[in-house]
């Protein structure tokens, strides 16, 4: 490393500055600098480029073509300085966006009634929330916490775990008085199954006979990206479908819905995790809203998650 290497943003900033007040004795004021010393910044930066970029008048300086192209060069390098300097910083920080990913039903039921407490706590971060069934990327900075539901694959990321629920199939009273109650899930293929229509890790519906799990491929003729619009087809009449027990309580309570095939379900739990970008570069926004969640939905403070999700 060469500790005599020219600091050639103290440089731009000066030069700037020059350009700016078109006098080097106002420049040097601005700077808390000598007339001579930024006089010297100046001739070392032309000597360094080679290129005149300040004609010196007795009344103003003014740039040439080659300073004004060096001033706009080095307003843009200065801000992406600052900018990057600043990023980094929130970091360290409880302040800035958090992008979330969570599920239809998810975010109304559980993660959205929870924001105002937090929001108050953190006055300084602000919530942009991505509400889909599907899964978005967080390794490709899509979003900062995906709250996912079932197994999770191999990868790099970290996870909390925020609680379980299980999974219901049932269907309308109104349906089923048309089509008839299944018994068994064989029965299913003659009913109108209303399905994710994103690739799952499971690809068919879990039952369970003679102590024996196995998947079942359904069909119908409505498929949907999350559960909240499958539970409405169902309620509708036009179907039977499998969700989390935790969008459909009110629904069951009522008899809205009715619970089908209750024998032959495995009781599957799906975990639910809050999955991030973890280690020592984690901002401190993103790590303050995980501990949030987990002591809300979970009433713990459980360690953090290590590289299986």
């Amino acid at each position: 490393m060469n500790l005599g290497k020219t600091d050639r943003t103290a440089e731009m900033q000066a030069f700037l500055s020059v350009a700016c007040t078109g006098s080097l004795s106002a420049a040097a004021r601005e700077l808390e600098l000598t007339p001579s010393a930024v006089s010297r910044m100046m001739t070392r930066l032309e000597k360094r480029l080679g290129v005149r970029l300040i004609v010196r008048s007795t009344r103003k300086l003014r740039l040439t073509s080659e300073g004004e192209a060096y001033a706009l060069a080095a307003r843009r390098i200065l801000k992406d300085l600052d900018d990057t300097e600043s990023s980094i910083a929130s970091r360290g920080s409880s302040s800035g966006t958090i992008k979330i990913s969570t599920a239809t039903a998810h975010s109304r039921l559980t993660i959205v009634p929870l924001l105002k407490e937090f929001l108050q706590r953190y006055p300084a971060i602000q919530i942009e929330i991505d509400v889909s069934d599907q899964i978005r990327d967080v390794h490709a900075g899509q979003v900062d916490v995906a709250i996912r539901f079932g197994p999770l694959p191999d990868s790099g990321l970290h996870a909390r775990r925020l609680g379980d629920t299980g999974r219901v199939v049932l269907a309308s009273p109104e349906y089923l008085a048309k089509a008839g109650v299944p018994q068994t899930p064989a029965d299913l293929a003659r009913h109108n199954c209303l399905d994710f229509s994103f690739r799952r890790l499971e690809p068919g519906w879990p039952f369970q006979e003679q102590g024996q799990n196995y998947l079942l491929a359904v069909k119908g003729n409505v498929l949907a990206n999350n559960g909240e619009t499958l539970v409405e087809l169902a309620l509708l009449g036009i179907g039977i479908t499998r969700v989390g027990r935790f969008h459909v309580q009110q629904a069951l309570a009522s008899g809205q819905l009715v619970e089908l095939l209750e024998d032959y379900n495995p009781q599957d739990r799906e975990a639910i995790h809050a999955v991030f970008i973890g280690g020592q570069s984690m901002p401190a926004r993103v790590r303050v809203f995980v501990d949030y969640l987990v002591e809300k939905m979970t009433g713990a403070s459980n360690t953090e998650g290590g590289a299986s999700p």
